[in-house]
């Protein structure tokens, strides 16, 4: 059997010792608002008398404490900041049990000797921490670098182009691939797509299934990025054919997410986009016409939800 005691220690930082009122009196918080970011951080509720929190969870709260009151943190942003860092970290943390799951059943000593799983996890964990906090870092200079160049602009409300990109018939394909088969194609999509938006300078916003979202800050970086993939895919023989939206203008962007009219009128152009094809709104196809290496041709205007008459444009090479 895994020692369940010793992982668990391993993985939370130390023994459990508190109840969720201990913990608030410890960090010297009020109980309230310490549920209320355990709760933003997407835990289940815990009752008062249970013996859950470790002194890392103490520590935790005393300094998302200590960041509000020195000022650095709106207290209005600390249920967001927390939502935010739950939502994502939750999705890394079932990668990384995936991961290791995957490790211990293809090497069949692991399995055999549940005292060396405890040990790997000992000794992978801080290789993890590093590799996280180093990509944390390098994303940290990326963005700093781009707000600190222009102080003057709002981070939260910036021109941007919007993109989705579509695997086309990906409904059907479920359908007939297993689910290993279906992983090969999800993840050959993300290689690709993750490749391409990030050597043309955009930016990953997220993976929705079957489609990416991302920006970019200028116009022929966003067309590239959209007809590469659009080509890469269509040679490729192990993934779908995909179709592609892109629209610019002013966006909201929010803990990593982006929203706005602009962001709809991508989608939109993305639904009625033909499998292979680029579309685009009037916006940015006046700013493309204009640039070397691209072609753009008005199409029939289209109805969709929320739109009584989209106008796109198609984009190609030149």
């Amino acid at each position: 059997m895994v020692d369940s005691e010793r992982l668990e220690s391993i993985l939370l930082g130390g023994k459990r010792r508190y109840t969720r009122l201990e913990v608030a009196e410890k960090a010297g918080v009020p109980i309230e608002r310490a549920t209320r970011l355990w709760r933003a951080l997407g835990f289940a509720t815990v009752g008062d008398d249970e013996v859950v929190f470790t002194d890392a969870d103490v520590e935790a709260v005393r300094t998302t404490d200590q960041l509000i009151s020195s000022g650095l943190l709106d207290q209005g942003l600390e249920a967001p900041v927390a939502r935010t860092l739950g939502l994502h970290l939750s999705r890394l943390a079932e990668w990384q049990v995936r991961m290791l799951w995957t490790l211990i059943t293809e090497n069949e000593h692991l399995g055999q000797d549940d005292s060396q799983v405890v040990t790997l996890v000992e000794r992978l964990l801080p290789e993890l921490q590093r590799v996280q906090d180093f990509v944390w870092r390098r994303h940290l200079a990326a963005f700093a670098g781009r707000a600190l160049a222009s102080p003057e602009e709002d981070l939260e409300a910036r021109t941007e182009v919007v993109g989705f990109v579509d695997m086309v018939g990906y409904t059907r394909l479920t359908r007939r691939l297993d689910e290993s088969e279906l992983s090969a194609v999800l993840e050959g999509f993300e290689l690709l797509a993750t490749e391409v938006i990030a050597d043309h300078h955009g930016r990953v916003v997220k993976m929705i299934g079957d489609e990416v979202l991302f920006v970019a800050d200028a116009p022929a970086d966003a067309a590239e990025i959209a007809l590469t993939l659009t080509e890469r895919t269509a040679a490729d023989a192990e993934l779908p054919e995909v179709r592609a939206g892109l629209a610019a203008g002013r966006i909201l962007s929010r803990f990593g997410d982006v929203y706005g009219a602009v962001v709809n009128m991508a989608a939109r152009l993305t639904s009625v986009a033909r499998p292979g094809t680029v579309l685009i709104d009037r916006e940015l196809a006046g700013e493309l016409a204009e640039l070397p290496g691209f072609t753009v041709r008005s199409r029939r205007p289209a109805t969709v939800r929320g739109y009584a008459r989209l106008h796109p444009y198609v984009l190609r090479r030149d």
